[in-house]
C-alpha cells in the first residue's frame, strides 16, 4: 500500500460525527478529547536497522514517538509491541531492546506502561505511544499555503545506509553518523515549528521524503517545488547507491509516486530513488512563512530549506 492508504481505509469505515475526535485517520496521529485534555495517539513498528539490540530499541522508540512530535504534542506513556520468531531470540536480546526503548522514553519524559508480543517470522519492535497536546496548537499534515517555504530538519539516506550495513558494505563504525541522527529526537524541531507558526508538518519515515511531501499537498490547490540539490544527504549515501545498496522500499515508494511527481528531465534514477528512500526516525518536514526561519537560524537545530509552496493541483515538482 502507498502513503496513507490504511488511514483512508480506516477513515472510510469509522463512525462520523464524534465531536471528541479532533484529528482522525489520515494524519500522523489521532487526537481525541478526554474531558478537557487533548490526547494524541500513534503506533509504529520497525525491523532492525542496526546490529546492537539496545540501539535498535532506542531508535525504534524514537521512531514511534516522532509522530507525536510531528503533531506538536508531548509523549507521556507507551506500550511496547514486539514480534519475533520464538526459536531464534532469547530473553537477553529482548531485555536489551526494551532497555534501549526505556532509555529513549526517559529522555522524552515518558514512561513504559506495558506491552504485547506475538510470534512472527521476522523480528519487529515498536511502541504504541500516548501523548498530550494543546488542542489549539495542533500541527497537521495539511495546511501549507502558497508562498511559504518547505523545511526539513534531518538529512536523508538512512534507508540506504542501513541496507548497506545489512549487506556488509558498511561497518557499525561507518554507520555511526546515521545512528546519531536516528537517536536524535524531534522534540526541539517540534517546539520550533510551533513557535515559528508552521502551517503544516509531518515526519519523514517509511514513505521517503517525496511520499510524505505528497501527503502534505494531497487534495489541496498547492504544489511543492523541491530543489533536489538543497536536500541534505548523509555521507556515503551516494557511494552506497552506486554499490547497489538501495532498499526495496525505495523502489516501491518511487513506483507509487508515478504520475504524482514531476521530475526534472535531468534527474537521474539514482537521485529519484534517494528522494524516495524510506527513513527511520527521520526529521520533520514542515512549511512556514519565510520570516519564521529566524527562529530556526537562532537555534542550534539542523535544518535546510528545500523548496517552496506554489499554487497547483496537489503535486510535487522536483527541480
Amino acid at each position: 500500500m502507498g502513503p496513507a492508504d490504511l488511514e483512508e481505509i480506516i477513515g472510510a469505515l469509522r463512525f462520523e460525527g464524534n465531536p471528541a475526535v479532533l484529528v482522525g485517520p489520515g494524519d500522523d496521529a489521532g487526537v481525541y478529547l478526554v474531558n478537557d485534555t487533548a490526547v494524541v495517539e500513534t503506533v509504529d513498528v520497525i525491523t532492525p536497522v542496526v546490529n546492537d539490540p539496545f540501539l535498535f530499541g532506542a531508535i525504534s522508540a524514537n521512531n514511534s514517538m516522532s509522530d507525536i512530535y510531528a503533531m506538536g504534542g508531548r509523549p507521556v506513556a507507551a506500550l511496547a509491541v514486539a514480534g519475533f520468531p520464538s526459536c531464534d531470540y532469547g530473553p537477553a536480546v529482548f531485555r536489551e531492546i526494551v532497555r534501549g526503548a526505556l532509555h529513549s522514553l526517559q529522555r522524552a519524559g515518558a514512561v513504559l506502561v506495558g506491552g504485547h508480543s506475538f510470534d512472527d517470522p521476522e523480528l519487529k519492535f515498536g511502541l504504541s505511544v500516548t501523548g498530550v497536546i494543546d488542542r489549539d496548537r495542533i500541527l497537521r499534515v495539511s495546511g501549507a499555503k502558497e508562498g511559504e517555504v518547505v523545511v526539513i530538519t534531518k538529512p536523508i539516506g538512512i534507508g540506504i545506509l542501513t541496507t548497506a550495513l545489512k549487506g556488509g558494505r558498511l561497518t557499525d563504525e561507518e554507520i555511526q553518523p546515521a545512528v546519531e541522527w536516528m537517536l536524535t529526537v524531534n522534540e526541539t524541531a517540534s517546539s520550533l515549528a510551533l513557535r515559528a507558526g508552521a502551517t503544516a508538518c509531518t515526519d519523514v519515515t517509511g514513505f521517503g521524503l517525496l511520499g510524505h511531501a505528497l501527503n502534505m499537498v494531497r487534495g489541496a490547490e498547492i504544489d511543492f517545488v523541491v530543489e533536489h540539490k538543497a536536500v541534505p544527504v548523509l555521507e556515503k549515501v551516494r557511494e552506497m547507491i552506486d554499490a547497489g545498496m538501495v532498499p526495496g522500499g525505495a523502489y516501491q515508494n518511487l513506483s507509487f509516486l508515478a504520475g504524482k511527481v514531476d521530475f526534472s528531465p535531468d534527474l537521474s534514477e539514482e537521485e529519484k530513488l534517494l528522494l524516495s528512500d524510506p527513513q527511520t526516525s527521520g526529521g520533520l518536514l514542515l512549511t512556514l512563512q519565510e520570516e519564521g526561519l529566524a527562529l530556526f537560524r537562532e537555534s542550534s537545530l539542523f535544518f535546510s530549506v528545500i523548496g517552496r509552496v506554489v499554487k497547483g493541483t496537489g503535486k510535487i515538482v522536483v527541480q
